[in-house]
């Protein structure tokens, strides 16, 4: 299949969030297999170009695109997105992302009008007919709705099929509707959310979901949930009368990044086989972070946004009391909201020796807590996928969850009479059900026979990209429009 796939992070180009591995990873996937995928990135100037060998496309330099009075040159680079073979193109437009920063400015609409319609524009100029257009976020939702629109004509577009994937529905990129001008969209008022227009605004989320062929999300669960008023964000009446379209499909893993058999930011590389290098790894965290050395006293490691959808108001409430009474270190490596970025350095002054804080991303860090760890904490209000339980489940590090989106899906509770499972799963958001989670994972670690049983259930899950790209492949060919599938 011919597919471009439009992002604005693609990892470890730009990156922000999960979205930027899935995108990466998924793209590498799918090239693997042979299709042919365009994958376009704006050209951050946060992009580390050190390594990369940056060349300038034929056809494709010193472009104009005009939206709303805006006129916007712009030129398309690529480069080969590192250890793989898949090109990668490059949206050189400095007015836009020249800043220090990802996501960044009042601009913000222009910035990703602007990547959705180069995107489609790029394919005209090479006369690339996409049978698949992979739109994913706010970021990129106009586009389903572009096709449908101001491109309509081009019968370059005439079997191409739009998929728009929700990554998180809590970010939808809600503007004032005098953006309507600047996306050049004034004409199509009428194809807009009413609703939303007599409020003064525009939702380009919304937008998506209403004229996208195929809606996915990053897990079954979730895609089940966000039908709900809970965790829907607003959107749930539309994404409900449009159901039949929408299919939650659980994040792969790149297990060429994340295996501790062959991890080149560890320490010490071990297997379900030969499991020597956990504790080995173990003692090299207490070292670096500054803990008393003990591997008898289990670690237990996070590394997080410290944002609210994250459940850290439930740590704060339980786990300095848990500190008190049972025997046990944490590690927290994240950045975020100032008041728990606060709460950890308190923490970490409070219990000496006992809990490390390390405030920002650290990418080596964050393979060494997952390597050195014996738990990996994720008390999420909700979670529309999440990828370090995954990671962690590889690394022998057992993960202890809330039963909320793709935690709920990639994680089944551990069960000492029968010895399945593969972590800890706890359902009720509050301090009683994370006290609980967190006391039957210390006992567990006491228990040799039960943590020996847990970590090697959880090490033989296999999370990546080959099984999990087989089900957009279908999908893909589901909607084709030459497809026998279709």
């Amino acid at each position: 299949m011919k597919i471009f796939l439009a992002s604005s992070e693609l990892s470890p180009l730009a990156k922000a969030g999960g979205l930027a591995d899935v995108c990466s990873a998924l793209s590498a996937y799918l090239h693997e297999q042979g299709h042919d995928i365009r994958v376009l990135l704006p050209f951050y100037s946060a992009i580390d170009t050190f390594e990369l060998e940056i060349m300038p496309v034929s056809g494709l330099q010193n472009l104009t695109l005009t939206t709303g009075g805006h006129e916007f040159h712009y030129s398309v680079d690529s480069t080969t997105l590192p250890g793989t073979s898949l090109t990668v193109y490059l949206l050189r437009c400095p007015e836009l992302f020249q800043r220090a920063d990802i996501y960044a400015g009042p601009d913000e609409h222009l910035r990703f009008i602007v990547l959705s319609r180069a995107a489609i524009e790029m394919c005209q100029h090479l006369a690339f007919a996409p049978d698949i257009f992979h739109c994913h976020d706010w970021h990129t939702s106009l586009v389903p709705l572009y096709l449908k629109t101001l491109y309509e004509w081009d019968s370059l577009f005439s079997k191409t099929r739009s998929v728009l994937t929700i990554h998180n529905i809590g970010y939808q990129g809600v503007f004032g509707a005098s953006v309507i001008g600047d996306a050049g969209l004034q004409d199509y008022r009428e194809m807009l959310d009413q609703e939303d227009l007599e409020g003064d605004r525009v939702n380009f989320l919304k937008t998506g979901v209403r004229y996208a062929d195929l809606l996915t999300t990053v897990s079954p669960t979730y895609a089940r949930e966000i039908l709900t008023a809970e965790f829907g964000m607003g959107l749930e009446g539309l994404l409900q009368q449009r159901g039949d379209a929408l299919v939650g499909i659980l994040n792969g893993v790149d297990y060429s990044e994340w295996s501790p058999e062959s991890d080149h930011l560890i320490m010490h590389n071990f297997s379900v086989l030969k499991m020597a290098g956990k504790k080995a790894n173990k003692t090299e965290l207490e070292k670096e972070l500054q803990l008393e050395t003990d591997t008898d006293r289990p670690i237990i490691g996070m590394v997080t946004r410290l944002t609210w959808q994250k459940g850290l108001e439930l740590v704060q409430q339980v786990i300095p009391e848990l500190l008190d009474q049972r025997d046990f270190s944490l590690v927290v490596l994240g950045s975020g909201e100032a008041d728990y970025e606060n709460y950890f350095h308190w923490l970490q002054n409070r219990y000496p020796g006992r809990v490390a804080f390390y405030c920002g991303f650290n990418n080596q860090l964050a393979h060494k807590v997952e390597a050195g760890s014996d738990m990996f904490l994720m008390p999420s209000r909700y979670e529309p996928c999440g990828l370090n339980q995954m990671y962690s489940l590889r690394y022998g590090t057992v993960p202890i969850v809330r039963a909320t989106g793709g935690l709920a899906d990639s994680v089944q509770h551990y069960d000492r009479e029968t010895g399945k499972g593969t972590g800890v799963v706890f359902h009720d958001f509050d301090a009683g059900g994370l006290s609980w989670a967190l006391n039957y994972a210390l006992d567990l670690y006491q228990s040799r026979k039960d943590w020996k049983q847990v970590v090697a259930n959880g090490m033989s899950m296999d999370y990546s990209w080959k099984q999990q790209g087989r089900i957009y492949e279908k999908l893909f060919r589901g909607i084709h429009v030459d497809s026998p599938d279709a």
